[in-house]
């Protein structure tokens, strides 16, 4: 959530009046995340979030702004992208593919315990249910495809060490998917970027769910993996914590239990999901691209969190 492209106040005006939202009170810059330009928008009807697709092209972004669509309208705690007259939600801002959706209330709770790690247990649980109906197709497009593009971009910058780590691992990946237990996961829309910081929370009361812009199509195991892996984690060390996994776990599985085949491939999709976010943190570190608020996170944490799954993985009862 970097600005790369500046918006004007009267963009912004041009927008709510299509829209019909009332006139422009604020709009305000959001630093933090690496993929998309974001502003606080405020209008004499609401507070909203302006975001300009900076990697999306108009033809990938249905998707996205309709899913969240569709949750919103199970019940999902999720921004609601705003339509027209004729009810279209995607747009063009400062020449950039763009979309105004609710801003949800709360802040991120980046300190979770054990009870934000339930609430979000089962509300991961009942948005994969939430999202079985949905129509629209995409895969996950930081899959274990890009993985495999973009790993030899990023191996040139590790030490002979991490490049035995990278490359090992990227095998054993390619070995599970495979695999006909792989091939049995259960499978939908999944978030794919579930991080304490794209939770909203009101005290223990899960309020939001948000930046849907890594969405894609993949097994639900590897989206309850991501989430495990940022908010079941020590993030000094990346060490398992086993109070607040057992927590999520749980939570999630009081609302779908897990199958035997994803009962026994999660320490796999929990070392897939350090080997993902260890490759687009290297990425992002190492081939940066320019923004005005632009902070890089450390490609460093997913090493740890990589090593730490293979060395002592979390194995279910069968």
């Amino acid at each position: 959530m970097a600005v790369f492209t500046p918006v004007t106040e009267s963009e912004a005006s041009a927008l709510l009046q299509r829209l019909s939202l009332g006139t422009l009170v604020q709009l305000r810059g959001i630093e933090g995340g690496i993929e998309n330009t974001n502003y606080f928008l405020t209008s004499s009807s609401g507070q909203y979030v302006l975001t300009l697709f900076e990697r999306l092209a108009h033809a990938q972004l249905p998707f996205y702004l309709y899913l969240m669509k569709h949750l919103a309208q199970a019940g999902i705690p999720v921004p609601d992208p705003q339509g027209d007259a004729q009810g279209d939600i995607l747009f063009t801002v400062a020449g950039k593919p763009a979309a105004l959706a609710t801003r949800l209330a709360g802040s991120s709770q980046l300190a979770p315990d054990e009870r934000h790690c339930a609430a979000l247990g089962a509300m991961l649980a009942r948005m994969h249910l939430a999202a079985r109906d949905y129509e629209r197709e995409q895969a996950n497009l930081r899959g274990l495809p890009w993985w495999n593009a973009t790993a030899p971009e990023v191996l040139p910058h590790l030490d002979a060490a991490q490049a035995r780590l990278l490359q090992s691992e990227l095998a054993y990946q390619n070995h599970v998917a495979q695999s006909a237990a792989y091939a049995a996961l259960p499978r939908g829309p999944v978030h794919a970027d579930l991080f304490r910081d794209n939770v909203m929370f009101e005290g223990e009361v899960l309020t939001g769910i948000f930046d849907f812009y890594f969405a894609g199509v993949d097994t639900w195991l590897f989206d309850l993996a991501v989430a495990l892996n940022d908010w079941c984690v020590d993030l000094p060390t990346g060490r398992h914590e086993a109070g607040r996994f057992a927590a999520l776990l749980g939570a999630y599985q009081g609302v779908r239990p897990l199958t035997r085949h994803e009962r026994a491939l999660l320490p796999a999709m929990l070392r897939a999901g350090a080997l993902r976010f260890w490759i687009s943190r290297l990425w992002d570190y190492h081939l940066p691209r320019d923004a005005q608020m632009l902070k890089a996170h450390d490609p460093g944490h997913f090493e740890r969190v990589l090593r730490e799954r293979v060395a002592h993985p979390v194995r279910l009862p069968a």
